[in-house]
């Protein structure tokens, strides 16, 4: 036998570590660099919004989603085009947790959260991803992609209706419906490169429509350092917030399964299977307690990106790596954040429209595929309860611990799809 063939059973091995580097080499293409800097744009929201909700260092936020993305596609072999971002399910524990235990305690249940997601991440991998499919089928997930875009368009809405000190709400508007026009246009007229850039065209015409009506502030940029070393933190053992973050970081892992359900159908690839979601889960997991461990909020999947591959048809994971490396560098550059944060509120939320409104469509598409016809009693049930629980606000609440939105919509979706009986084919149509 050769020394070749001797290697052959290494064979899997090698090809994933190949995908790896190529999901991350360095190829200094402009398109590339675009592409990453776009996803960076639609993830900034939250990369800025979270942490200082939330009571944290923005600078950390974006060090710590940076270095987490890159941790998650060496986890997964570079397969999988997403970007991790801050978790919008995690602002009010972190903030009733730091009026409660401090700052480094509560960044201990975050890294707690982080180790619960690696439990999962083993169960699913004992059992095989065919358990989670059974468990979460599409009349589950579909709905539940569909409550991530519904209690996200508030926030749209807002942000693109957002009134300053020297601009009314129409010209809020006016400033809005610019980027999401040009954003539309583009990805439907564009050709060749111009169209993969869709989004920040649409954040470009917002932003020169922006300026002559006051609402660009360059005094950031002028007083900004142009370096700026990020305040990181680290956490201090604490049971009583372990023991109240955790329960909050179940709303997150099924978020995380519908946000891999989500990325395989815009890319039509079974990422559930390959590289596995026990990976992807593991990846989310590892950034999440590597972020709580520099004081950084807890690291996701984040559905705006989804939205945004699904827009520009961008499903190379290395550019996903570029956004990765941006957010490292603007983590320590005060001046390029800076400039950043000049982008008014109102264009952000033009793109914001569309790309929530996308993830609605993901999860209809995903119930589309599946074949599963909605007026039959059981499904009409789970999906009305999903819809109306995750979209309604119902919160369910027991002493600090509170069940609401898409944690809440999921789980009910699951207990439902367990405990209803599937009818027999004469019992199957529904009358009104």
């Amino acid at each position: 036998m050769s020394d070749e063939q001797q290697h052959l059973p290494d064979s899997k091995t090698q090809n994933e570590v190949r995908n790896v580097i190529d999901a991350t080499a360095y190829q200094f293409r402009f398109k590339d660099i675009a592409l990453g800097a776009q996803m960076l744009f639609v993830a900034f929201g939250a990369l800025v919004l979270v942490p200082i909700l939330a009571g944290l260092d923005p600078n950390v936020s974006l060090f710590t989603a940076g270095l987490g993305t890159i941790l998650f596609q060496l986890v997964t072999g570079g397969k999988v085009p997403v970007f991790l971002a801050s978790s919008f399910a995690f602002i009010a524990p972190i903030q009733l947790g730091t009026q409660q235990f401090g700052v480094a305690e509560t960044l201990s249940g975050l890294a707690a959260a982080g180790l619960l997601y690696l439990a999962l991440s083993l169960a699913i991998f004992l059992r095989g991803p065919q358990f989670l499919t059974e468990l979460l089928p599409p009349i589950v997930t579909g709905p539940v992609i569909m409550v991530i875009g519904l209690s996200l368009s508030p926030i749209a809405v807002e942000m693109a209706s957002q009134t300053g000190d020297s601009y009314s709400e129409g010209a809020a508007l006016g400033v809005a419906a610019a980027s999401l026009s040009a954003t539309i246009m583009t990805a439907l007229l564009g050709r060749g490169r111009v169209r993969l850039v869709s989004i920040l065209i649409g954040i470009a015409a917002g932003y020169l429509v922006a300026m002559p009506l006051g609402m660009v502030d360059f005094s950031e940029i002028s007083t900004a350092s142009w370096f700026a070393w990020p305040d990181f933190t680290r956490p201090k053992l604490h049971w009583p917030s372990i023991a109240f973050i955790l329960p909050v970081a179940i709303a997150p892992a099924i978020e995380h399964f519908g946000d891999i359900l989500a990325i395989g159908a815009v890319a039509k690839k079974d990422y559930l299977n390959d590289p596995g979601v026990h990976r992807t889960l593991l990846g989310d997991g590892l950034a999440t307690t590597l972020a709580a461990c520099l004081g950084g909020p807890p690291n996701t999947t984040y559905s705006e990106v989804t939205a945004a591959v699904a827009l520009t048809r961008s499903f190379n994971p290395a550019i996903m790596t570029w956004a990765a490396i941006a957010a490292i560098a603007l983590a320590f550059f005060g001046k390029l954040g800076a400039i950043l944060r000049t982008v008014p509120v109102p264009a952000m939320g033009g793109i914001l429209v569309v790309l929530f409104g996308t993830i609605v469509v993901i999860g209809i598409d995903s119930l589309v595929r599946a074949g599963e016809d909605l007026t039959r009693p059981r499904n009409l049930s789970i999906v009305a309860v999903i819809l109306v629980f995750g979209v309604g606000g119902l919160t369910l609440k027991t002493g600090t611990f509170a069940l609401e939105g898409i944690g809440l919509c999921g789980v009910a979706g699951l207990l439902l799809n367990w405990i209803l009986p599937h009818p027999t084919d004469d019992e199957n149509s529904y009358e009104a």
